[in-house]
């Protein structure tokens, strides 16, 4: 037993020691460092409860850089900052690469006291370099773009916006032979055409600095938008008027060619074509079908159509000089609604229901007035044969009342057959 525990004893003696140096060094206390390349770095070395021991500062390299308030390294760029009793402050200014290392604050106690300070130098990227595979890119096909942060420390993250949107690119890290890092992101992405002369930004995420971006203006070639405007006639399209539309045509490049056609027949003889314009007077019914703009550039080329319908002369009439008769037939029958004159967006039919509407209130107004003249008719009759309502005699009856029988009626009848030769009545 005493042998074991004499093994032992050297063991818990360097477990005793270790403990005791862990306590000890936690009154000795410093901070890591970041500083960019350039800037200055401050070194603080604190005790807690200090004894009067002496602090020091050494390099990474364990050279002396300050004992107490004096500095035996040659090297003007430490300076010191405070020197107490319980801290030791010293600044390194004009910070390069080659100062970064592990720093020491040390205390001279039994045993002395260590505590680190690393130095880690921060070096910026340069200027983003943004770069496209072209200036100029077609709506629906893909574009590539890169950015490039060179020369920083640590590596640096990028990111892409387009307009307000965030994309994803592929990044690739590169080490250069002096430690430092390269990042190149790439982008890829279809464009359309609400992408023109929207900002793709490469922005540079680094301790060292922060919005550090580049932008390059997308510049996209879209096929022309196509719109026709009716200038007139801003209702229905009745024969004998005029008809005039306007073609707008938008695109990337503008448009180098505007045509009107008729689809699946020619276009009337005497329409004139002034541009974008299209004038056809005196409308008939031979012109109905439907009418194209065809707009072209080089990326492609796009139309839009016209329906036309023209109305009957009869239909304007109807529409604007409603008789009595039809006035009366609208309070008959209130399903049939008043015609609506506001057109649909390029159909000249878009009055086809009120014209409609008009045919079948003028229907409903001759069925009202000849419902009303039959009534008129059979209240007249009515009346008529109500006032000659009433008993007919014949001569012969006339001495019924007083007579027992027939025989004696006829008998006593005034005149008597007597007289029937001479006094006859017929009937029709």
């Amino acid at each position: 037993m005493d042998s074991a525990f004499s093994h032992s004893l050297p063991l818990f003696s360097s477990f005793s020691s270790l403990f005791l140096f862990q306590v000890q060094s936690q009154n000795l206390v410093t901070d890591n460092v970041s500083v960019v390349e350039g800037e200055t770095a401050t070194i603080s070395c604190r005790v807690k409860n200090n004894d009067d021991s002496v602090i020091q500062l050494l390099n990474p390299n364990r050279q002396t850089i300050y004992f107490k308030d004096v500095r035996p390294l040659k090297d003007a760029r430490f300076q010191l900052v405070n020197f107490s009793d319980n801290e030791l402050r010293v600044a390194l200014s004009n910070v390069s690469l080659s100062d970064e290392g592990r720093y020491v604050c040390q205390l001279y106690t039994d045993p002395p006291q260590e505590a680190y300070a690393d130095i880690t130098v921060l070096i910026p990227p340069g200027n983003p370099i943004i770069e496209s595979r072209e200036d100029i890119v077609s709506e629906g096909n893909e574009t590539e773009m890169t950015c490039t942060a060179m020369g920083s420390k640590p590596a640096a993250t990028i990111r892409w916006m387009k307009g307000d949107k965030e994309l994803q690119g592929k990044s690739k890290v590169e080490v250069t032979y002096d430690r430092m890092y390269t990042v190149t992101s790439l982008l890829r992405f279809t464009v359309t055409k609400e992408d023109d002369g929207v900002p793709v930004v490469c922005i540079v995420d680094h301790p060292a600095v922060k919005d550090f971006q580049a932008q390059k203006y997308l510049e996209v070639q879209y096929k022309p938008e196509v719109k026709i405007v009716v200038g007139f006639p801003q209702g229905l399209t009745r024969e004998g008027e005029n008809l005039e539309l306007t073609c707008k045509a938008k695109g990337k490049p503008q448009p180098q060619q505007v045509n009107w056609v008729k689809v699946d027949d020619d276009v009337p003889s005497h329409a004139v074509i002034t541009g974008t314009d299209l004038l056809i007077e005196n409308l008939n019914k031979s012109y109905n079908g439907t009418y194209r703009c065809v707009a072209s550039n080089s990326v492609g080329e796009s139309y839009d159509d016209y329906i036309l319908y023209v109305y009957g002369e009869f239909t304007k009439l109807k529409q604007y000089h409603l008789p009595p008769s039809q006035s009366l037939s609208l309070s008959l029958f209130p399903h049939y609604a008043a015609p609506s004159t506001e057109p649909a967006a390029h159909d000249s039919r878009a009055g086809a229901g009120a014209q409609r509407a008009v045919d079948h209130a003028v229907i409903g107004g001759v069925v009202a007035v000849v419902v009303f003249a039959m009534l008129c008719l059979l209240i007249i009759l009515g009346r008529y044969f109500a006032r000659h309502k009433g008993t007919y005699f014949t001569h012969e009856a006339k001495g019924a009342d007083d007579a027992a029988d027939a025989d004696t009626a006829i008998i006593n009848a005034e005149g008597g057959h007597n007289n029937s030769d001479e006094k006859k009545e017929y009937y029709i």
